[in-house]
């Protein structure tokens, strides 16, 4: 498998899907954070959630702050703007 160097990476985004959201919601976003990448969000469409992952250290994020979808996620510098996300939609249980 080859890799790329993560450093000029700001952000990710991941969104959750029926299928793999444990993997999405534990694997990725401590990989994400292993790797040093500064700010990650989780739109979790069963949760109803948009999770701002923040602070990168080790295995996981030291700054977590849950919004519920349709709230305004203030995304931190150098991104810098609040992202609306009243277009995401939990998914119908």
């Amino acid at each position: 498998m080859e890799y790329h160097d993560p450093a000029p990476v700001l952000m990710v985004a991941e969104v959750t899907s029926a299928s793999t959201a444990d993997n999405d919601r534990n694997r990725k976003v401590h990989g994400f954070a292993r790797a040093g990448i500064p700010v990650c969000l989780l739109i979790d469409r069963e949760a109803g959630t948009a999770t701002l992952c923040t602070e990168p250290a080790g295995e996981d994020y030291a700054g977590k702050v849950a919004h519920k979808l349709s709230e305004t996620v203030p995304l931190p510098e150098p991104l810098g703007f609040d992202l609306d996300t009243s277009e995401f939609r939990p998914r119908k249980a």
